[in-house]
């Protein structure tokens, strides 16, 4: 395994020039590639690093944020602040490249009331298998000289899901966005942003979603008609929070589900929409502010991660996403996950039935686990979700995605290597390479 940093566009365009097959990243933040692990890729394939490329932020006149080179999420979050405004997605871990969230399309929390990513991308610009940089707008129709008809139609069924098994390929934008950087660079991005106002957080109390999950899902039927007011509607289980200092952990061995409202609605949200769940107690019922929230919110799957870390093994993690008539089945299934005898933890974005079911195996236990998740992973297929809906495939997932693609997806996918990546210079061992 070869590496190699890059520290200007220049020396990107150098490079591709010279045709060797590479797998850029921009953060080794990625549960879908193990950067510490990296024996099954080709021995010529280079590992490209474009977090040495300086970043810049630029506010448009028209409240769009434009972000040029290596920027994380975090930055990207602060400098919108300091201009009165707010980017509308907010990945867990904000030390993620922003560019690099684009390629894998990774959502995060606010998709609730914000939609998915590729809805807030005005333009991409990216480097081709030439080194020539262009410019994709996400108000054209994608005209590649491929029929699309039969994909669409097979993408029509996940176009309200934050992610599909595969990338929507609609408008221009849709060639960088989720393609995992299997067709070009990206080297700059344009997103909308919305005006800045202060915000407050709800948490709810709950039992346990093993032993009773009904509370939970009468607040994620009612949440679903206040998108509107409601930004994020989040989840974290009573286990992910038992690895937080006891300080930190808002709950006594119970779950808690907590909304993001701006500070304005709420009480309107109290009064149309608290104040008429049935099963919960208005004493479990209590506000937090934003930074407080936000260190809970990011304490949690790091302090997971570093468990696992310290165990040797490579987190166990499902990233599912299912329509509203089969969340019940999909708690139901991951209950049953939970009798086999290996620790777990449960959190995500549960108002969009978005959940992330972590194995927290010792070494011996990791084929049980994949068991498990192919087992999982059937189900969704039958279910018509979305088994990855925001942190890519990369190389861990390849065999669990290969069942969701058919001829048409295998056809489209070898036509855009042929046309974007004639020389399979670009990740040649990503999910496209079929």
């Amino acid at each position: 395994m070869k590496t190699k940093s890059f520290y200007s566009v220049p020396e990107v365009v150098a490079h591709l020039k010279t045709g060797q097959p590479t797998l850029f990243h921009s953060s080794q933040t990625s549960t879908v590639i193990p950067f510490e692990n990296l024996s099954g890729l080709n021995s010529e394939t280079v590992l490209g690093n474009l977090s040495t490329i300086k970043g810049h932020l630029e506010m448009m006149k028209d409240g769009n944020l434009k972000v040029t080179g290596f920027v994380t999420w975090k930055e990207a979050k602060e400098f919108c602040l300091s201009q009165g405004r707010e980017i509308m997605t907010s990945p867990t871990e904000e030390l993620a490249g922003v560019l690099a969230g684009i390629a894998t399309s990774c959502t995060g929390e606010r998709s609730f009331g914000f939609k998915n990513l590729r809805s807030q991308i005005v333009e991409v610009s990216y480097l081709d298998h030439d080194g020539e940089e262009k410019k994709l707008l996400a108000d054209k129709k994608l005209e590649c000289g491929i029929d699309l008809s039969s994909y669409q139609k097979d993408f029509n069924h996940y176009k309200n899901f934050k992610n599909a098994p595969y990338p929507r390929l609609e408008f221009e934008t849709d060639l960088m966005t989720g393609t995992e950087g299997q067709l070009g660079v990206i080297t700059s991005a344009v997103l909308k942003t919305v005006e800045h106002f202060p915000e407050t957080y709800v948490f709810m109390l709950l039992p346990r979603w093993e032993e009773n999950f009904e509370p939970h899902l009468e607040i994620y039927h009612a949440v679903q008609k206040f998108r509107n007011e409601i930004r994020a509607c989040e989840f974290i289980d009573a286990n992910s929070l038992s690895y937080l200092p006891a300080e930190k952990n808002p709950g006594n061995n119970q779950d808690v589900i907590f909304l993001e409202i701006k500070k304005d609605n709420f009480e309107s949200i109290y009064e149309n929409l608290l104040s008429t769940l049935t099963l919960i107690n208005e004493e479990h019922i209590f506000e937090m502010n934003a930074s407080k929230c936000r260190d809970l919110r990011v304490s949690v799957p790091r302090a997971i991660f570093e468990v696992n870390s310290r165990m040797g093994v490579t987190k166990k993690g499902t990233d599912v996403q299912v329509g509203e008539d089969k969340f019940r089945e999909l708690l139901l299934f991951y209950r049953a996950m939970a009798t086999k005898g290996v620790p777990y933890n449960l959190f995500g974005h549960f108002g969009d039935a978005h959940l992330h079911f972590n194995f927290m195996p010792t070494p011996d236990k990791n084929d049980f686990c994949n068991e498990q998740l192919e087992t999982l992973y059937a189900k969704v297929l039958e279910w018509k979700g979305s088994p990855f809906a925001e942190h890519g495939i990369g190389l861990l997932k390849r065999k669990f995605i290969a069942p969701f693609y058919t001829e048409t997806e295998k056809s489209v996918f070898r036509a855009l290597k042929k046309q974007f990546d004639p020389k399979g210079q670009f990740f040649p061992e990503g999910f496209m390479t079929c």
